[in-house]
């Protein structure tokens, strides 16, 4: 995971304007009470991790706390929904991810407009995706396990963090494109498709490390 943490510190205090403030001295006085930053998404995987740090690093740097709340659900749009609510005062963040991009097209009753209804602070970071094997299956590259995919078909899971979430929708691109046909089996957050690998003979998880 690439971590911009020096940029965001440096962007979070200035960037977030009140409609009614100039950012200079908005910027000298913000922030005077706790902020939250909302994460969309169950504790312990990158999100959370990322933000955690932020957090951490911001309340130093800003002398004011920043408060971390887990708001998991509906692919981080429970989350994301709280923050649209919110008043406009910069004092509820949203750690977004590439869900928020996903999520615009495949919910059609969505309650806000991201691009709309969100404005960007600063990217803070970068991570990779990456596939990870059962040891027990019996392949050790990925035309390997194209190969054994196609020689069984239907009888390999493929774990992801849930439903329409990027580690789904990877797994769907790369079945696409190597033209095999694996199990989706969805989980309720990063962790439990991880410590899932141990378990199963043979499954296919993708994550975020």
């Amino acid at each position: 995971m690439k971590f911009r943490r020096r940029k965001f510190l440096h962007l979070a205090a200035v960037a977030v304007t009140l409609p009614f403030a100039s950012r200079q001295v908005w910027a000298q006085a913000y922030p005077t009470r706790p902020v939250r930053i909302i994460v969309g998404f169950p504790g312990g995987i990158a999100p959370d991790i990322v933000a955690r740090i932020t957090g951490q690093a911001l309340s130093e740097r800003l002398g004011r706390q920043f408060v971390i709340e887990n708001r998991p659900g509906a692919g981080s749009n429970i989350g994301t929904e709280i923050v649209v609510r919110a008043p406009p005062d910069g004092y509820t963040l949203l750690l977004a991810v590439s869900s928020s991009a996903i999520n615009a097209t495949l919910y059609s009753n969505l309650t806000f407009n991201f691009i709309r209804d969100i404005a960007p602070v600063a990217m803070i970071g970068l991570t990779p995706f990456v596939m990870v094997l059962n040891p027990k299956v019996p392949t050790k590259t990925v035309p390997e396990f194209i190969a054994y995919a196609k020689a069984n078909p239907g009888k390999i899971n493929m774990a992801s963090q849930g439903n329409g979430l990027a580690s789904h929708l990877m797994g769907e691109l790369f079945k696409m494109l190597a033209g095999v046909n694996l199990v989706h089996v969805p989980y309720s957050g990063g962790m439990q498709p991880i410590c899932s690998v141990d378990r199963c003979k043979s499954h296919l998880v993708q994550y975020r490390p």
